[in-house]
């Protein structure tokens, strides 16, 4: 495998293990009609809610007759091993983050089938003026214990919206926060239709203090509760396509955990450059140079 330092799999960790790394266990759950982040019904929040800027999702964003030739020809090149039982595939510049270094190296491109992938793009509001310079493919198995821990993506090379498309299998995206600072929850009241009611006023009357009634006319105050007590689990649909920016990039970290990958599953991650590399920035040559290179669509991996 290809696990390092405290990272593991199925595959290193062997019959004596006696228990997997920690699996948060979400408690919020992303909504994408409202764009809340909705308390699960068996946790402690049941019935609150929070907005949780930042996501964009869209099912279906390919066919599946689109997804089986994708895969076909992704399966054709090798697949590389990687950390925590993944395996991947890059189609990107020679990057050292630690040090902040990068050069073009072997990089000759996105794969071919991408182009039509992220012409597609276009009609996706958010993705306005969206021009990948990397392209990672990421293949977990259920066997070997894939999974992948809490994490930025670096935001020194990397603009803000990184942009991925779930293939084969549905799982779940689980965000954190390490801050220190709290979030504050609204209730919600389910109408007949199933929507949630969208956040407002909610001072508590005395009179509904003093009576204890509940329920309509009774309007519940907010609650704050610490941010690193939170877990909001996104659902990724087989072949959807999810958009993180803004807060859901730089103040929540994001992980896929070793029990939501059930089947097969393939993540396409795409990264656009961050504005040191951009038209104005430091390095903009050098991302001229990249992005050239990147959309040529001739690319293998490197």
């Amino acid at each position: 495998c290809g696990c390092k330092g405290i990272r593991s799999c199925l595959l290193c960790e062997g019959p004596a293990q006696a228990a997997p790394p920690p699996q948060g266990e979400e408690n919020f759950t992303y909504c994408p009609a409202t764009g809340l982040a909705k308390g699960n019904e068996r946790s402690e929040f049941a019935g609150w809610a929070f907005p949780f800027p930042g996501v964009f999702l869209t099912g279906e964003f390919i066919s599946e007759d689109e997804e089986s030739e994708i895969v076909e020809l992704m399966d054709r090149d090798d697949w590389k091993p990687s950390q925590s039982g993944r395996k991947k595939q890059d189609y990107g510049p020679k990057v050292n983050f630690k040090k902040q270094r990068l050069k073009a190296g072997s990089f000759t491109g996105l794969p071919s089938f991408s182009e039509k992938i992220v012409a597609q793009m276009k009609a996706c509001s958010v993705l306005g003026g969206f021009l990948p310079v990397e392209q990672c493919n990421l293949d977990y198995m259920p066997e070997r214990g894939s999974a992948i821990d809490p994490h930025f993506d670096d935001w020194w090379l990397w603009g803000e919206r990184l942009v991925s498309l779930n293939l084969l299998s549905k799982t779940v995206l689980s965000m954190s926060c390490d801050s220190e600072d709290s979030i504050q929850l609204f209730p919600t009241f389910s109408k007949e239709n199933g929507e949630l009611s969208p956040p407002g006023s909610f001072t508590q009357t005395s009179a509904c203090k003093n009576s204890g009634e509940e329920g309509i006319g009774c309007i519940l105050s907010p609650r704050l509760v610490p941010s690193k007590e939170v877990t909001v689990a996104i659902h990724l649909p087989r072949r959807s396509l999810v958009v993180l920016y803004g807060d859901a990039r730089y103040k929540w970290k994001h992980a896929i955990y070793r029990k939501h990958i059930e089947h097969r599953r393939i993540c396409v991650t795409f990264r656009e450059l961050s504005a040191e590399f951009s038209t104005g920035g430091r390095h903009e040559e050098l991302g001229k140079e990249l992005l050239e290179i990147a959309l040529s669509f001739q690319g293998r991996p490197v």
